[in-house]
């Protein structure tokens, strides 16, 4: 059995479709997706219909849950003042264009998914504004995969497609402490846990503006990093034509993340 995994469409249509046509190709089995459906992009609605026409088991990402909820963006989640003030003016825009029915839907998205030992998030397990980056230290990594309670974590969030393989065999917790008489050695076994991030579907930041997703063979546990390919400049086009910062085409026609970098790489919410 195959599985397809994607994410982070950001109300990108033409990167949705042209990924649906390579998972038809790769005769997946079923599609997840790890939410952001909406955000930054130009065509909002016309993705969550999509999504919803093909009854796409979906989690909710931070975009969705914020135009649900309210703006609800901190210091944490952008690298300077000025890409903060982008992200509220595509909230903005993104908000204004959301039909109920549509703000509806994303209001019915889990934060998370199961599928026998697989889970899905869109974040993390703890929270959809984290960023389970592949240098995050191993103990923490590990915790994020015991904390969903599967073997194979999917999540999203950077737009950077990774796979991280984590052995928790022969692992050693020490404890020690002025009240603690004896170091208390706490040792444990486990199967190989993997964080599987699915990158991006309608704004990758890896490099390249080609769409990534994952497809993943249950069988084999086997992971494959797919990128497609898709008229990225329409997408650019219509970005400009709708009024949306031109800095959003500018980025997405290059595959980066920012025009400035971040001090923090980590963005993480502490909220």
């Amino acid at each position: 059995m195959k599985i397809a995994v994607m994410s982070c469409i950001h109300g990108n249509y033409e990167a949705l479709n042209a990924v649906l046509s390579d998972i038809d190709e790769q005769q997946a089995d079923k599609i997840f997706c790890l939410g952001d459906l909406v955000g930054y992009g130009p065509n909002p609605h016309a993705v969550v219909e999509m999504i919803r026409s093909l009854e796409i088991p979906t989690c909710a990402g931070c975009w969705d849950e914020d135009i649900v909820e309210g703006l609800n963006s901190c210091e944490c989640s952008y690298p300077s003042v000025l890409a903060e003030k982008r992200g509220k003016l595509a909230h903005e825009w993104t908000n204004s264009q959301i039909f109920p029915e549509t703000r509806e839907y994303l209001a019915t998205l889990p934060h998370s998914l199961r599928e026998d030992n697989m889970c899905f998030v869109h974040g993390s397990p703890h929270s959809n504004h984290e960023y389970l980056l592949p240098t995050m230290d191993a103990f923490s990594a590990l915790e994020r995969v015991f904390s969903a309670g599967a073997d194979v974590l999917f999540c999203g969030h950077t737009h950077v497609p990774y796979v991280r393989t984590l052995d928790a065999e022969n692992m050693q917790v020490r404890v020690s402490g002025p009240s603690i008489e004896r170091e208390k050695i706490l040792s444990f076994t486990a199967p190989l846990k993997r964080i599987v991030n699915v990158g991006s579907v309608g704004e990758p930041r890896h490099g390249r503006p080609n769409a990534t997703y994952v497809i993943y063979d249950i069988d084999a546990q086997q992971v494959t990093l797919r990128e497609v390919e898709y008229d990225y400049q329409a997408t650019c086009a219509a970005i400009i034509e709708k009024g949306l910062p031109p800095i959003f085409a500018w980025r997405l026609a290059r595959g980066l993340e920012y025009a400035e970098r971040a001090d923090d790489p980590t963005h993480v919410c502490q909220r």
